[in-house]
């Protein structure tokens, strides 16, 4: 079996910049998933002495054990048990680092203890593969991280004895297929919204503000529509920090003015509802020209199906871990929410869903993984009160709490990347964290 490693860390972490209209409380809006590959290119060989190399790749199986360890907590099923392998996993952890650093008499006890902490835990592993359904793939990895270890610990005793090209290429090898398990747990069921955390005020009461969820690696552009119809000037901030401090931005002027405030950035494309039409327009921001436009039949525009806070919000497009949705409501379905997949090249409609809920009487709605949340008012009392799954075809009502800090909420989108709600509230471009549930199948896997 090809083995790898990787570092692959997923945790909540505030922007530090953001923390200055945030409560102490509130810091832990975001939750990232981040994937430091390695660059280390197989032919560099010649520039590393072994020794060094030996550190990096130890260092490289050290990182991936942690990054099991988040892997662990997150599937965990049984909290009395997970916590109690939790803290046997750590404690091993140590023991590796001090065979590591002590002296080679001390080696030998060192290992003994070690082994006897295995057979502490092998009891453990049943239990932990009945209450967790990804405890097979999990257990895998640690095999694999076992057996990378034992290498490294000969390659410390024999420099040059091993192939390291063949050892990156496990290396490389797990990190993929470990990368392709952390994708798995990214969805999930909507479990909780954080307090909201006001990253700027500006412009009028009705808006949108966004970010690109599949832009490239350290591109944090802002992009920033005032107004819900008849403008076509959309601002472009290089980054957070920028949007927050400054008025420093770029202005993109669009071919036509857009209708609503569900506009939503994707991959280096604005996508947006034609004032008074029911056309969706694909524009490239990075040729400043439309690569796309279709319309969406049927749709209902103009104010005919809105949200209840009116604003000409008759189609709504976001994105989620799934791709690009747009939101709206027909006569054939009795101005009902109808859900549509697109096609984000193309703008075609892949497979629509109807639902059952009027589209005035919700508030404002999002996708996380394949579900529509609806809320119940976008004024006073709000929460999250309807669900529409697109991967079971079936609802729920359900009470999620929603802080709405500013009492006016016309704009409310998901943003894979973040996992954060980018919220427009009466002038205040707003963040929350959600929480997830997350249920992996073995045979998902």
């Amino acid at each position: 079996m090809s083995s790898a490693s990787c570092t692959c860390t997923m945790c909540l972490r505030p922007q530090s910049n953001w923390a200055k209209n945030a409560k102490p409380e509130q810091h832990d809006f975001r939750m990232w998933s981040h994937f430091h590959l390695s660059n280390q290119s197989t032919r560099n060989t010649d520039l590393l002495n072994d020794t060094d190399q030996s550190v990096h790749m130890a260092l490289q199986v050290q990182n991936m054990t942690q990054s099991i360890q988040v892997l662990d907590q997150r599937t965990q099923r049984d909290l009395q048990y997970v916590e109690k392998m939790e803290v046997q996993l750590r404690g091993l952890e140590t023991k590796f680092r001090q065979v590591e650093e002590n002296h080679k008499q001390n080696i030998a006890k060192q290992y003994k203890a070690i082994k006897a902490k295995m057979e502490e835990l092998r009891p453990l592993i049943p239990v932990l593969e009945e209450y967790k359904a990804d405890a097979k793939l999990v257990l895998q990895f640690k095999e694999e991280v076992q057996n990378l270890t034992s290498v490294l610990s000969e390659l410390q005793e024999e420099m040059g004895a091993y192939d390291y090209e063949e050892l990156h290429n496990r290396v490389s090898n797990l990190e993929e297929r470990l990368r392709a398990c952390m994708q798995k747990l990214a969805c999930g069921k909507l479990t909780g919204i954080s307090d909201p955390i006001t990253i700027k005020t500006s412009g009028s009461r009705f808006g949108s503000w966004m970010t690109d969820p599949l832009a490239p690696e350290g591109d944090t552009r802002v992009w920033y529509m005032d107004g819900y119809h008849n403008n076509r000037f959309v601002r472009e901030y290089k980054s957070m920090h920028d949007f927050m401090t400054s008025d420093n931005y770029t202005s993109h002027r669009l071919p036509h003015p857009w209708s609503g405030t569900g506009q939503v950035v994707y991959n280096g494309s604005i996508y947006f509802n034609k004032f008074q039409s029911h056309v969706i327009i694909k524009f490239d921001f990075r040729t400043s020209s439309i690569s796309k436009s279709r319309q969406l039949d049927y749709a209902g525009y103009n104010n005919a199906y809105h949200y209840a806070w009116g604003g000409h919000s008759d189609i709504d497009l976001m994105v989620d871990e799934g791709g690009l949705w747009a939101v709206y409501a027909t006569n054939q379905n009795a101005g009902n929410i109808v859900i549509s997949k697109l096609n984000p090249n193309t703008l075609q409609i892949i497979k629509t869903w109807t639902t059952n809920h009027p589209k005035r009487s919700a508030g404002e709605s999002f996708m996380i993984c394949g579900t529509l949340y609806a809320t119940n008012s976008y004024s006073g009392g709000t929460k999250v009160y309807y669900a529409y799954s697109t991967n079971s075809s079936t609802y729920e009502y359900i009470d999620i709490a929603f802080q709405n800090k500013y009492s006016h909420i016309s704009m409310l989108d998901y943003n894979p990347r973040d996992r954060a709600l980018y919220a427009w509230n009466n002038g205040h471009q707003v963040l929350y964290n959600v929480t997830l549930f997350h249920v992996i199948r073995s045979e998902e896997l």
